[in-house]
């Protein structure tokens, strides 16, 4: 099998084997699996109302996917980006909050760059305890994510709560000109170009540059990095400071274009969904894009699944878990010379003959 087709054709078969058993299992629940096939799909892609909710929970998936994919193309395995994107929306907040900005395209820059700054600080973290401490990148950005979270509710229930938000606590809006507003007058905000760009940007920057190209020899063979003199901890650590930069502008953008400040509505679960996009996506920042949009609408169409049939809204996040493990196991078959296993499974055209002629003897 072709490797592009193999590419395309594994992650195609795992997400319909999870659609498959969790029609299996809402049967089990006494809803059809039909009803809920069709009610996810018109709930993500049917109408013009339905692509706009998918558009919009793309766009973090594209952001909190690169977090995972550039430095797993450095060879390490984040999945922190929930902890980096909580900062980077509470850094956003916080700056407009503490420093006079202008209210226009100027003040909006700012605060997008103050979440990227502090998403990629927070993800070198857990590079650099990797490279200067042994620790175990996977587990010290899981962590690294809860304590991320902890901040931002101490912060956000606290110093730079607003007086007027009563029962559910969020920091002071930014100001209306600094807001992120639709593309061509839809409620598609300008954070899913943001997400595209990110993403065409960083596929060619690992494919034509001669940094990315490091990166990707430091990720896929450290010996010969080593060999040939690359500085494999600066390209890790820049590495882990793009992806964690990426998940803070997620955070940054959802503040600025939907939320208008920081509160728990923040805490969605993008980061931790981005994995599973990352890792459908086989860490390729080009291929993120389609991906997002597909799990995009598989959140958008939670709420429908609720409404229509009475599933819970979670039913959802059951299908991303159920896609994430046959997308693990399919990793497998990526090794498997199916030409040749076909090709020794079949029966040798001399064969039958042969056991003719031991039959007579």
């Amino acid at each position: 099998m072709p490797n592009w087709l193999k590419e395309i054709a594994l992650p195609a078969i795992a997400i319909s084997a999870a659609l498959l058993l969790f029609g299996i299992l809402v049967w089990f629940a006494g809803v059809s699996p039909v009803d809920v096939w069709v009610t996810l799909f018109k709930g993500a892609f049917g109408d013009w109302f339905s692509w706009q909710n998918t558009l919009q929970r793309a766009a973090p998936l594209m952001l909190t996917a690169l977090c995972v994919a550039i430095p797993a193309r450095a060879g390490l395995i984040i999945i922190g980006g929930e902890g980096a994107l909580v900062l980077g929306g509470l850094a956003c907040a916080a700056l407009a909050h503490a420093v006079p900005l202008p209210g226009n395209i100027i003040g909006t820059l700012l605060v997008c760059i103050a979440g990227a700054i502090a998403g990629a600080l927070w993800i070198m973290l857990a590079g650099w305890l990797r490279q200067y401490r042994g620790i175990n990148e996977t587990i010290s950005s899981l962590l690294l994510a809860y304590i991320a979270i902890g901040i931002f509710k101490h912060i956000v229930e606290g110093p730079l709560r607003d007086p007027s938000s009563l029962n559910k606590p969020s920091t002071y809006p930014l100001n209306e000109g600094m807001l992120i507003g639709g593309m061509m007058g839809s409620d598609v905000h300008w954070g899913l170009a943001i997400g595209v760009v990110a993403c065409v940007a960083l596929g060619l920057w690992l494919r034509v540059t001669a940094s990315g190209f490091s990166v990707r020899v430091v990720g896929g063979n450290p010996r010969t990095a080593q060999l040939v003199g690359l500085p494999a901890t600066q390209l890790i650590l820049g590495a882990c400071a793009v992806g964690g930069a990426c998940a803070g502008l997620a955070g940054a953008v959802e503040v600025a274009a939907v939320h208008t400040n920081a509160n728990a509505s923040l805490i969605a679960g993008y980061g931790y969904a981005g994995i599973l996009v990352a890792f459908i996506a086989r860490h390729n920042p080009i291929a993120i894009i389609p991906v997002a949009i597909l799990f995009g609408g598989f959140g958008a169409a939670g709420s429908l699944l609720q409404r229509r049939l009475g599933l819970p809204d979670a039913s959802v996040q059951v299908l991303q878990g159920i896609a994430f493990v046959l997308i693990l196991a399919s990793e497998g078959l990526r090794l498997v010379d199916w030409k040749n296993l076909i090709k020794n499974r079949m029966p040798h055209p001399m064969q039958p003959k042969l056991l003719k002629l031991k039959g007579h003897a």
